[in-house]
């Protein structure tokens, strides 16, 4: 494409709707912005400078506004050469208005065999979580999302304050096979439910939810459930809230059983089950909750911090730090507190982890 200068100037260039912008996340000592094209799945990274620039791109702005607004940002102008350049580059993906659209790569399934593989369980996972948001989503109005998490923290109270009688039901329900089969059941059960409430929040919130299914890696079958849009959601309190649904999804299922082992008159068999259900539901729950990848901690984490790649980006800038390199000075200051803070945080949530499997055996062993 060539052009005289300023010939581009009255261009008014437009995104496709299916174009979706990130907020802007630190990348190790770099600040991005992720661009997804939903029709084709393509994704790429761009810097605070282009995305300033494809922002703008609305349809309604020429290229001489944007690139005023541009010069008043940064106090330089482009030229028809930087124009042409970041237009080839969208055109070439198909992101403009008016461009082809690439064809979307052909994605060879994972091989299904008897030790792995895995099997999408519906043909349409976004209308199947639509009609469950239609359903239940007056859950999460906060008339009753608020007092459920009131009563969910009661709850965990009660387990901690009664743990140690939860641990010898736990290490009773291991001496019992039946009754260890049904809890491990129930607590399969709640792992689908996890993943659900994953896709019915993020539906909530605007998302799209690509697949829903089963994937074995034997002896382990899970459930699983991908959001295809979760890095471009509008706020990011509400990426927040879909990656910790289903923790909370975990901890509302233990509720009508909590009910029945501080209240309903049991026998002692039962008694046990239910105490053991109770704890180890709640470690389950709590899980998820470390800040490791590829749980939903780890996602939690990096949405605190508003990065990407954060443990790899975190692990990078603390081997600079401990070789003195000058290279960790150039780190922006967001960074320079969010990898430490997410190092750090990470390893007191361990060190609390061992310590509470060290306190629990030493229970178990003393009482």
């Amino acid at each position: 494409m060539t052009a005289s200068p300023g010939a581009l100037a009255s261009y008014r260039p437009a995104l496709r709707p299916a174009v979706l912008l990130s907020d802007p996340l630190l990348d190790g000592p770099s600040t991005v912005h992720l661009i997804k094209d939903t029709d084709t799945g393509n994704s790429f990274k761009v810097g605070a400078k282009e995305h300033f620039l494809i922002a703008r791109m609305d349809g309604g702005r020429s290229l001489a506004e944007i690139g005023e607004e541009y010069a008043g940002e940064y106090g330089r102008r482009l030229g028809d050469a930087h124009w042409q350049q970041i237009l080839t580059m969208l055109g070439t993906k198909g992101l403009l208005t008016g461009t082809p659209v690439p064809e979307a790569p052909v994605v060879a399934p994972e091989p299904r065999t008897l030790l792995r593989g895995i099997l999408p369980l519906v043909a349409d996972a976004d209308a199947t979580t639509a009609r469950l948001h239609r359903v239940l989503g007056f859950l999460l109005a906060p008339w009753a999302m608020v007092p459920l998490l009131v009563v969910i923290v009661a709850m965990e109270v009660v387990v901690v304050v009664r743990s140690g009688e939860l641990l010898f039901a736990v290490r009773e329900v291991f001496t019992n096979p039946v009754l260890l089969t049904g809890i491990a059941i129930l607590l399969w059960v709640s792992t689908a439910l996890h993943e659900l409430a994953h896709g019915v929040v993020a539906r909530h919130y605007g998302g799209r939810v690509a697949e829903i299914g089963l994937r074995w890696r034997l002896p382990v079958v899970i459930m699983y459930c991908t959001v295809d849009n979760y890095s471009y959601f509008g706020s990011r309190w509400h990426r927040i809230a879909t990656a910790v649904a289903g923790a909370v999804m975990n901890l509302l299922f233990l509720l009508p059983f909590c009910a029945l082992w501080l209240f309903a008159p049991l026998d002692a068999a039962t008694h046990e089950a239910l105490a053991a259900l109770l704890l180890l539901g709640s470690v389950q729950a709590f899980a998820m909750l470390v800040p490791l990848p590829p749980l939903d901690g780890y996602r939690i984490a990096s949405q605190l911090a508003e990065a990407t790649g954060l443990a790899a980006s975190a692990g990078g800038y603390l081997r600079l730090v401990l070789r003195r390199s000058p290279e960790a000075a150039a780190y922006p200051r967001r960074a320079r507190v969010a990898y430490p803070a997410y190092v750090l945080g990470t390893v007191l949530v361990l060190a609390g982890v061992v310590a509470a499997v060290v306190a629990g055996a030493h229970h178990l062993l003393t009482a």
